[in-house]
C-alpha cells in the first residue's frame, strides 16, 4: 500500500511516518515546506490549491490528513473548509481512502465522558469550525463514494511533540527542563485526558489496515482514567529530577493576557477544557484492536528520554 501524509512535518505526521516505515510501507510526505526523511517520497504542495492536493494524493491507497493550521480562528474559518473539500475531491478522483486526524473541540463542554457518540455542541468559535468540517466528512460516509475515517485524539503529549503542538511540552516539560516553574491553566486539580503521540500513530496505522474500520468515527487509544495536573507535574518533575514547582494561569490572568497577546486570546475561549473534567474514552478502539494505551507514568518517562536525546 502507498500511504500519503498531507500536512507532513508536524508531531503526528512525523510519528506516523516512522510507524509506517517501521512496518515496511511506502510513504509519501506532502507539505508546504519540504521535510525530507530517508526512505520516503516527498512533495511540496499547498492544500488550499486543488491542483497541489490532487498531485499530492496521486497513486495513493490511503491518505492521512494531519494538517496543523496556525492557532487563529480567522485562518481556520478561511482555510479548513477549502482543505477538507480539496482533499475529499482529490481522494475521490484517484480512488484513495481518507483518514482525518481530528480533535475534540466540536464536543464543547461535556458533562461526563467523551465517546464517539457524543453530540456536537461547540461552545467556541474554533469548535464551530471543527464541527463544520466533521459534518462534511460524515456526509461523505453516507454517500458510499469515498471511504473515510475520522480519528480523534485528546490533547497530545509524548515523543515527536513540540511547544507548538503539545501544551504539556510547552508548559511543563520544556519549562522544568530549563530550570523554570511549570505552568498549568485554570485548575491543576481537574482530571484531563492526554493522548500519547506514538499511540496516535500506531492507532492511525491499525485503522488504515482494518477493512471493517472505514466510514466510522474512532477515538484513538488514550489511557484511562484521566490524570490531574498536579500529578502530571509531579511525575514529570520526578523523571527530570527537579522539585515539582508550578504556577496557575488563572482565568482572570488569561482574560487579562488576551488583551496583549493573540495567542492568549485564542487560548482563552478553550479554557473550559481546563476548568472542568475532561474525560476522553477510547474503549471502542481498545476493544476492537485489543490495544492497551501507554499509561501516563511510562508516557512521561519516554517523553523526557526522547527530549534528552534530541
Amino acid at each position: 500500500m502507498k500511504h500519503t501524509i498531507l500536512g507532513a512535518g508536524g508531531s503526528i505526521g512525523n510519528a506516523l511516518t516512522y510507524t509506517l516505515l517501521r512496518n515496511g510501507e511506502e510513504v509519501r510526505l506532502v507539505s508546504r515546506e519540504i521535510h525530507p526523511l530517508e526512505g520516503t517520497e516527498y512533495l511540496k504542495g499547498d492544500l488550499i490549491s486543488y491542483a497541489d492536493t490532487l498531485e499530492g494524493v496521486k497513486r495513493s491507497d490511503v491518505v492521512y490528513l494531519c494538517v496543523g493550521l496556525p492557532y487563529d480562528v480567522k485562518i481556520w474559518k478561511e482555510r479548513w473548509p477549502k482543505i477538507i473539500r480539496n482533499t475529499i475531491d482529490a481522494c475521490k478522483e484517484v480512488g484513495a481512502k481518507l483518514i482525518f486526524f481530528d480533535n475534540v473541540y466540536m464536543y464543547g463542554k461535556v458533562d461526563g465522558i467523551m465517546t464517539e457518540e457524543t453530540v456536537y455542541n461547540p461552545i467556541s468559535r474554533k469548535g464551530e469550525v471543527r464541527a463544520e468540517i466533521a459534518e462534511l466528512l460524515e456526509e461523505e460516509m453516507q454517500k458510499n463514494e469515498l471511504d473515510v475515517i475520522i480519528a480523534r485524539a485528546a490533547d497530545l503529549y509524548g515523543p515527536f511533540g513540540t511547544p507548538v503542538t503539545s501544551v504539556p511540552y510547552m508548559m511543563v516539560f520544556d519549562r522544568l527542563m530549563h530550570g523554570k516553574t511549570a505552568q498549568w491553566m485554570a485548575d491543576v486539580n481537574q482530571p484531563h485526558s492526554y493522548t500519547y503521540i506514538p499511540d496516535c500513530a500506531e492507532g492511525l496505522y491499525l485503522l488504515a489496515k482494518e477493512n471493517t474500520a472505514w466510514n466510522q468515527i474512532w477515538h484513538l487509544p488514550t489511557h484511562s482514567p484521566a490524570i490531574d495536573g498536579r500529578t502530571f507535574i509531579e511525575l514529570a518533575s520526578r523523571e527530570i529530577g527537579v522539585k515539582p514547582k508550578y504556577m496557575i494561569l488563572s482565568k482572570s490572568l488569561m482574560r487579562f493576557g488576551k488583551l496583549f497577546s493573540k495567542i492568549a486570546g485564542e487560548a482563552y475561549e478553550m479554557l473550559y477544557q481546563n476548568e472542568y473534567p475532561y474525560h476522553f474514552d477510547s474503549s471502542k478502539f481498545n476493544r476492537h484492536f485489543d490495544y492497551v494505551p501507554v499509561d501516563y507514568e511510562e508516557g512521561i518517562r519516554k517523553t523526557i528520554q526522547w527530549i534528552n536525546q534530541k
